[in-house]
């Protein structure tokens, strides 16, 4: 009996032990989780708080040179693609009326020699009538038909002298298969693609040895010598830009290279910028060359004054910053681009004593975000 007791009493001790054991762990793995859940929860960003100065700066937008005319080059008639008077590459300059492609017109031009064959012997048939009923015309009719040749385009058509000398070349078909061959001769242009106008080849789309035809698109031509810029500018400015009208473009090293005036204005505004679009023909000044694609800075002689600060390129996002508020949260928060520094962005429409977060942050639902002031 007492050796019962004692077994039983180790094995209490035994169940004791275990249980504080199996605590002790499983309240230090939930310490542990609920630290990595606070971790979690917490995001760490540098914020700079605002202080704005009042700035005087130049007024000026970026801009990019377009040609005023760009077409892509196509074929309304179907055929094999053929090189025209050279082979086209991209970055080729063409001249007005050089032919640039053609598209295979062998057989249209055999269907075009029948057409005006069939046309010489339906004359030939009716030349016996002629004699007879309109015997002082003869003259005129066998001139007309000894002038058409296979090889050339039709000569015009004789003019009546009667209505009945029109009825009988109606009633005999002739009319209409002259109208027919000269709308054949109309078509037969179409094999050819002469420039319309002088210029550069941007694009090549269709390689010679291609099928060609409606809506399959060979190649593309700008017109060199002739460019216009848009120009985005903020909503805040625009008034401004319109007055002055006017505006000098400089390239990124900071040098002036051509000058324009205000052609038009878009009346639809970019939602992610707030910016409308103003376009402006561009001169080159003097010994300077203007490229399609091209990046330039429009500067217009007025300046502002304006309260603003600096901040890095990283805290900007689609015209928007982020605010840290007292409660941890970031709201954004629209500014107005000013200046472009190097590295750097001076933006107005900031309140003063603001806390900016210098780089964009993603937070997530359940996630706060704790200041370290720069």
């Amino acid at each position: 009996m007492a050796m019962k007791i004692r077994q039983l009493v180790i094995f209490g001790i035994f169940l004791l032990i275990s249980a504080l054991i199996f605590f002790r762990l499983a309240s230090s793995k939930k310490h542990e989780k609920s630290q990595k859940k606070s971790k979690s929860e917490v995001v760490y960003v540098s914020y700079q708080t605002v202080r704005n100065i009042e700035r005087s700066f130049q007024l000026k937008a970026y801009g990019q040179v377009n040609p005023t005319v760009s077409i892509d080059i196509s074929f309304e008639v179907q055929g094999k693609l053929e090189y025209g008077r050279k082979k086209l590459r991209p970055g080729m300059h063409v001249n007005k009326g050089e032919l640039l492609y053609q598209v295979n017109n062998e057989e249209a031009f055999y269907n075009l020699s029948a057409r005006k064959t069939q046309l010489l012997n339906l004359l030939i048939s009716v030349m016996p009538d002629v004699e007879i009923d309109f015997n002082s015309e003869t003259s005129k009719w066998k001139n007309f038909m000894n002038s058409i040749r296979v090889n050339e385009l039709l000569p015009d058509f004789p003019a009546f002298r009667s209505n009945k000398e029109k009825m009988f070349f109606t009633s005999r078909g002739i009319i209409s298969e002259y109208y027919n061959i000269r709308g054949m001769e109309a078509r037969m242009e179409k094999y050819l693609y002469l420039a319309p106008f002088s210029g550069t080849i941007t694009d090549i789309y269709t390689e010679p040895g291609s099928l060609a035809g409606p809506g399959v698109r060979v190649a593309r031509l700008v017109k060199t010598g002739d460019f216009e810029v848009k120009v985005p500018i903020g909503m805040e400015h625009l008034k401004t830009f319109q007055q002055e009208n006017k505006a000098i473009f400089y390239q990124a090293n900071g040098e002036a290279i051509a000058e324009g005036n205000i052609l038009r204005v878009s009346d639809v505004i970019n939602q992610q910028t707030q910016s409308i679009d103003v376009y402006y023909n561009i001169r080159p000044y003097k010994d300077k060359k203007l490229y399609n694609g091209q990046f330039l800075d429009a500067v217009i002689s007025q300046k502002g004054q304006m309260k603003s600060m600096t901040l890095p390129i990283t805290a900007v996002q689609q015209g928007k910053v982020q605010v840290l508020k007292k409660d941890s949260s970031l709201v954004l928060t629209r500014i107005q681009v000013l200046e472009n520094v190097p590295d750097s962005i001076r933006v107005g429409g900031l309140a003063d004593h603001d806390q900016v977060v210098l780089e964009f942050q993603e937070l997530k639902s359940n996630q706060k975000a704790i200041g370290i002031k720069r």
